[in-house]
């Protein structure tokens, strides 16, 4: 098997791709009215939607180190004689550091990688890395392509309220916005790490559309991967999906999915976010 690849559930690969790459994936988790659940296994986006609509007490938390073990153990099960394990920023959540603790008694060599994102970007991230794998990379050649192709990635998003940040504790340099809160529809992206403003529109028409020319520009046009992801609005994903086609010259893959319940508990229904991943 040569160097495994394992990450988090905030990556939301598709299945497909998940075990075709034989990818492990350590679930994080989520907790609604005081019951505590493994992000995408056994609670689902729409359940989370719902509590954050009836405004229920949502939160969430990292996997135990025991989680990574687990994977760990398994990946060296199936015959990998390294790991790299890439995880969403750790100024976000502490998942990476329980990845380390873990890694520290693994039977196999384990590079940690801090992706500085989340999502696709992670996702692509891990993709790249398991790529690189295939080809015969050794552990050094897949954790570099890993780090280098989570640093050439870019995460925008549209939150129909940063409410949901506010109270998850998320919204990082966000919160200049939220004295206007009311008065715009935000559009945010990740900046080493963390989420932060971008700009601020009047209505949500014009923030999705000002999302969409955002993802083209910064597509430009060499070969990319992008994701389309959302939270309990599929038709928006959809339309802002079919436009992306249309105008990115060098579309290598498109994927579109609803983002899992931990990443939606944060950003709240509404939410509407493009991966942008450049090929090279």
């Amino acid at each position: 098997m040569g160097v495994a690849i394992v990450t988090d559930s905030s990556a939301y690969l598709p299945p497909e791709l998940l075990a075709r790459y034989q990818i492990g994936v350590v679930p994080l988790q989520i907790i609604i009215g005081g019951r505590v659940r493994d992000d995408g296994v056994d609670v689902t986006s729409a359940d989370a939607a719902d509590a954050l609509r009836s405004w229920q007490p949502v939160s969430t938390s990292r996997p135990s180190p025991d989680r990574f073990a687990h994977a760990y153990k398994a990946a060296s099960g199936a015959g990998a004689d390294a790991i790299v394990s890439v995880h969403l920023s750790g100024d976000m959540s502490g998942t990476v550091e329980c990845a380390r603790m873990a890694a520290a008694e693994a039977a196999v060599p384990v590079h940690v990688v801090d992706s500085r994102t989340i999502g696709m970007s992670l996702g692509f991230a891990a993709l790249a890395g398991a790529i690189m794998a295939e080809a015969g990379g050794d552990v050094d050649d897949v954790a570099e392509a890993v780090r280098r192709r989570a640093a050439a990635s870019s995460a925008l998003f549209y939150v129909d309220t940063l409410e949901h940040l506010r109270r998850g504790g998320r919204i990082g340099a966000a919160a200049t916005l939220l004295g206007s809160a009311l008065m715009v529809k935000p559009l945010l992206n990740l900046a080493d790490g963390r989420i932060a403003p971008l700009e601020k529109v009047r209505t949500s028409a014009k923030a999705l559309s000002r999302l969409e020319e955002l993802a083209v520009s910064r597509a430009g046009t060499g070969s990319v991967d992008v994701a389309v992801q959302h939270v309990a609005s599929p038709a928006r994903a959809q339309s802002l999906a079919e436009s992306l086609r249309r105008r990115i010259p060098e579309l290598r893959t498109l994927h579109i999915g609803e983002v899992g319940p931990v990443i939606g508990a944060h950003v709240g229904p509404g939410m509407l976010g493009v991966a942008i991943s450049p090929c090279g």
